[in-house]
């Protein structure tokens, strides 16, 4: 399998994305996603394994048996300030850490889906190109194409049973404030 980039591309696409927040996740069209960090690659491994250990059925049965044992002392500590501020705590902690695991096992899928769907649509030659990253758009610019699409959709309505192929290449595609898409 070829790479992707080579290595000096990659030093470079990362001095030219510099500007991004350290431990940032880059855009799926920044070349520096492809370069590699030894601290963030054990970041990445440590959260997804993490993410999927706290998904397993044993931790929820752990949690839960933990749960029943803290209401089962209850009484013994007469279901003090102290006895409610054992589990609060530890759930605040445990939530707030989890919170950041979970968000970079998130991150991750979604750049591994948007990569995906990026060769789908450059491998299709009758989709459009300029659909490639379009997750990097503003706000009002996927609102545009949203609209393209609502518009195409009331077409295929109309249509009835004829078959129609569209790009977002055709005319009356708004181009964006930025010229993409």
């Amino acid at each position: 399998m070829k790479p992707i980039l080579a290595h000096a591309d990659v030093s470079m696409a990362v001095d030219q994305d510099s500007n991004d927040a350290i431990g940032s996740m880059p855009t799926t069209s920044s070349a520096s996603y492809a370069a590699h960090s030894p601290l963030l690659t054990a970041f990445d491994k440590f959260a997804s394994s993490v993410t999927r250990w706290a998904g397993s059925p044993i931790t929820f049965c752990s949690a839960l048996l933990t749960v029943v044992l803290w209401a089962a002392v209850g009484p013994a500590f007469h279901y003090s300030e102290g006895w409610q501020l054992v589990i609060n705590t530890g759930t605040t902690i445990i939530t707030f850490l989890m919170v950041f695991l979970i968000q970079q096992s998130q991150n991750k899928d979604s750049v591994a889906l948007h990569l995906k769907l990026n060769e789908l649509l450059a491998a299709n030659r009758h989709a459009s190109n300029r659909m490639i990253g379009i997750e990097d758009l503003d706000e009002q610019d996927l609102r545009d194409v949203a609209m393209f699409y609502t518009k195409l959709a009331e077409r295929a309505k109309t249509a009835g049973p004829h078959k129609e192929a569209h790009s977002i290449d055709e005319e009356g595609m708004p181009a964006g404030a930025n010229g993409r898409v």
